[in-house]
């Protein structure tokens, strides 16, 4: 899957429950997020600036959590566990590796770690680069100034080494139990099941088999794959398209809107353009032409031969 910062992405096979998300591989959430969730992943967990946190951290993996973050539960981790600065754990910090934290980080109810502690200096980084920078303002060497400053630069965009699969929320996110908005975009993996009424700026997809127990709006166009469940309206103001044997509660409405012959809408649907009913056998045999266009059917075929 590739990495876009500027669309909340929930993998395949994803569960909210009342208070934790379950999850595979790393997940990343971005800097100033809300989250009311805690969070259980078999992967890396990665908690930005100044972000709170409603419940649990559990990995496998690593646990970092940068400055001036608040948890508001427990965290375990099977690997090591970094703390920024004024970072604050309201719950139990339990890890197996090797715990790193910086200046005022607050445990409540303690920690165990089994391998090293390093308690860092209290003076950031910035002030050591600020310091440098001066002593070479006195001797008069602005083009290594400049140098440092177009790596500082660079280095700001340096893509985030996560797993393949990973569950990514972007900066300034609310993710709420009842409520959630996002300034981008949405996408929800195959046979996922979601939790609360979601706002978002973007387009919204949600993949095959997924259920969704809550009201979808966006201000772009609204994807919904086969099989999925919607216990809530579904609106946009761009098209909104429905695939085959989805079932929406609520009501659908939209610029345009695209509904399968097998699609269920138990509300009234509003379209301010027209609504177009789709064959799902029809857009499969498009489909198909096009694989075969491109020659992907082929190396399908080839593929499982292979396996």
């Amino acid at each position: 899957m590739t990495f876009d910062r500027k669309t909340l992405i929930i993998p395949d096979k994803t569960c909210f429950e009342e208070r934790v998300i379950s999850t595979n591989g790393d997940v990343v959430i971005g800097d100033r997020c809300l989250l009311q969730f805690g969070v259980k992943t078999n992967g890396r967990i990665f908690v930005g600036e100044h972000v709170m946190a409603g419940g649990d951290l559990h990995a496998t993996n690593d646990v970092r959590v940068d400055i001036f973050s608040e948890i508001s539960g427990d965290i375990q981790s099977g690997g090591n566990v970094y703390l920024g600065e004024k970072v604050k754990v309201k719950g139990k910090l339990s890890l197996r590796g090797d715990l790193d934290v910086g200046d005022s980080v607050k445990i409540e109810n303690g920690f165990e770690a089994k391998g090293w502690i390093n308690i860092r200096s209290p003076i950031p980084v910035v002030i050591y680069i600020f310091i440098y920078l001066l002593q070479l303002l006195k001797v008069g060497h602005s083009e290594e100034i400049e140098r440092i400053l177009e790596e500082l630069e660079q280095n700001d965009g340096e893509t985030i080494p996560i797993s393949e699969t990973f569950f990514f929320i972007p900066n300034n996110s609310i993710i709420g139990v009842s409520k959630s908005q996002i300034d981008c975009n949405l996408s929800v993996g195959k046979e996922c099941k979601v939790l609360g009424n979601y706002d978002t700026k973007g387009n919204i997809y949600v993949d095959d088999r997924s259920n969704v127990y809550g009201t979808l709006n966006s201000k772009g166009g609204i994807v919904c794959g086969e099989k999925v469940k919607i216990q809530g309206n579904v609106v946009a103001n761009g098209d909104v398209n429905i695939g085959g044997q989805t079932y929406v509660v609520g009501n659908v409405s939209g610029d345009k809107i695209f509904l399968s012959k097998t699609a269920s809408v138990q509300g009234t649907l509003l379209a301010k353009n027209g609504i177009s009913f789709i064959d799902s056998s029809e857009k499969n045999a498009t489909d198909k032409v096009k694989r075969f266009e491109s020659d992907v059917d082929i190396v399908d075929e080839l593929k499982e031969i292979l396996e």
